[in-house]
C-alpha cells in the first residue's frame, strides 16, 4: 500500500526482490468517469516504480514454509526476532478489526475465528472489536484494548494515516503489534502481513485482457472507487500493460461496487462502441453483473478479470469464460493468529511477511469451485481444514 508501513518498506522490497508482495484510504482519483484521462499508469501519483518492480519481482519467487499451507509461507523471508516477547501461555489475543462491512471481510474473520480454535490450550481468551468501518470508533476500540490485559494485539486499521498514532501507542505499551491487510505509516508493529499487493493483481489481470485483445482493440475499465490505495496500485499496474500491449482504453468508470450501475455502464459502452473487446476490473465484486450485461445485450463475453468469488467462478465455468481471477487471498486472516503465537514463544517471524498471491486460471479453476458454498464465498479461504467447515462459511 501506498501511505503505509509497506510502502516504508519499499527498499526491504527491492533487496528481497533482487534475492529472487476494499476500503478508502486516500482522496486523490486517478481517472475521471468515462475518460482515460491522464495521469494513470507510469504518471500516477500512486505509481511508484521501486514498489512496482518488487511486487512483480515477488510474483515469481519460491515462497518458504509448508506447501500446503499457504497462509504460513513467507516469500523471501527478513527474520526478526522477538525474544523480548517471550511469555508463558495461555494467552489473550485482541483483535482491532477495521469492520465486517463486506463479504470479503466476512469470510475472513470466519476464518481467522477458526483459527484460534485450533490453537486450543495455547489461547485462553480472543477477544475482537469491530469499528464498523469507523476511525474514530477504532482508535477508542484500541486505546480501550490497551487496558484489557492484552498479550498480543492483531489490527487491520480502517485508513493508514489515521491509524497510525494509535498503533503506535500500542507500541510504546510494549505490546508486540501485528498489522495485516491494510497498514499503517509506521514500523513500530513487530511485523506487517499481506499479500504480494496490488501491482501485482493489475499486472496479472491486465496482460492477461491485454494479451487475448487484438493491437488497437477497445478495452473498458471498470473501478470500484477513486483514491483507494490498494486499489490504486491496481489501476495503474494495468495501465502500463495496457499501453505496453497497444489497446484502445475507451473508457474508465467507477461502479462503486454496485452491480445495476454496473450493467448500466458496460450497456451504455456496447451500444456506443457495439464491440468490446475487453474488460478489466480493480476489483472482482462486480464482475458477474458485467459479464450479464453482455450477455443480456446478445454480444459474446470479451476476455474479463474477476476475483475468487464463487459466484464469478461459476459463471466462469458455466458460460467458458476467457478469465483470469487474480486474488487477494482471504486465508491471510489465519496468519496473524499464527504470528501471535510465535512471537509470544520468542520465535522470529518474517518483517513484513509477504505472503504467496495466487491466480485461478482455466487450468485451475475446477480445484476452487464448490458448488456447496454460497455465491459470495471466496474461494482462496484456505479453510477446508478448519473446524466447522463447511457449515461455519455457509
Amino acid at each position: 500500500m501506498r501511505s503505509s508501513i509497506a510502502a516504508l518498506a519499499v527498499g526491504a522490497l527491492v533487496a528481497l526482490a533482487g534475492c529472487a508482495t476494499d476500503e478508502p484510504t486516500g482522496t486523490t482519483p486517478s481517472a475521471s468517469a468515462g475518460t482515460a484521462a491522464p495521469g494513470t499508469g507510469e504518471q500516477s501519483t500512486f505509481f511508484e516504480q521501486a514498489a512496482y518492480d518488487a511486487e512483480l519481482a515477488l510474483l515469481g519467487a519460491t515462497p518458504a514454509g509448508p506447501s500446503d499451507k499457504p497462509w504460513e509461507q513467507v516469500l523471501n523471508p527478513a527474520m526478526v526476532e522477538t525474544a523480548k516477547f517471550k511469555k508463558p501461555g495461555p494467552y489473550k489475543i485482541c483483535f482491532s478489526n477495521a469492520g465486517l462491512n463486506n463479504p470479503w471481510r466476512q469470510v475472513g474473520f470466519k476464518t481467522m475465528q477458526a483459527e484460534v480454535e485450533t490453537h486450543g490450550s495455547h489461547i485462553r481468551q480472543f477477544l475482537h472489536v469491530d469499528a464498523e468501518g469507523k476511525d474514530q470508533k477504532q482508535i477508542a476500540d484500541i486505546n480501550d484494548l490497551l487496558g484489557k490485559g492484552c498479550h498480543a494485539l492483531i489490527v487491520s486499521p480502517n485508513t493508514t494515516a489515521t491509524l497510525t498514532p494509535a498503533v503506535e501507542a500500542a507500541c510504546r505499551k510494549g505490546l508486540p503489534v501485528i498489522v495485516f491487510d491494510r497498514g499503517v505509516d509506521s514500523t513500530c508493529p513487530v511485523t506487517f502481513i499481506n499479500p504480494i499487493g496490488g501491482y501485482g493483481f493489475g499486472h496479472v489481470s491486465a496482460e492477461f485482457v491485454g494479451r487475448r485483445m487484438k493491437p488497437g482493440g477497445k478495452v473498458l475499465a471498470l473501478r470500484i472507487l477513486p483514491g483507494v490505495d490498494v486499489l490504486e496500485t491496481r489501476w495503474a499496474a494495468a495501465k502500463v500493460a495496457f499501453d505496453k500491449a497497444g489497446v484502445d482504453l475507451v473508457g474508465v468508470e467507477f461502479t462503486d461496487g454496485d452491480p445495476a450501475k454496473t450493467k448500466k455502464i458496460v450497456n451504455d459502452y456496447i451500444q456506443r462502441y457495439g464491440t468490446i473487446d475487453g474488460v478489466w476490473m480493480d476489483a472482482g465484486a462486480v464482475a458477474v453483473a458485467a459479464v450479464e450485461a453482455f450477455l443480456d445485450a446478445g454480444r459474446p463475453v470479451p476476455p474479463i478479470n474477476g476475483e475468487d468469488q464463487l459466484d464469478f467462478l461459476k459463471l466462469w465455468k458455466e458460460k467458458k469464460l476467457t478469465a483470469i481471477a487474480p486474488t487477494y487471498p482471504t486465508y491471510q486472516w489465519r496468519t496473524p493468529i499464527i504470528a501471535a503465537l510465535r512471537i509470544l514463544n520468542g520465535e522470529p517471524v518474517s518483517s513484513p511477511w509477504k505472503l504467496p498471491q495466487p491466480t485461478i486460471t482455466q487450468d485451475n479453476l475446477d480445484r476452487y469451485l464448490d458448488p456447496g458454498m454460497p455465491p459470495l464465498h471466496y474461494a482462496m479461504c484456505g479453510c477446508a481444514d478448519l473446524p466447522g467447515y463447511p457449515q461455519r462459511w455457509k
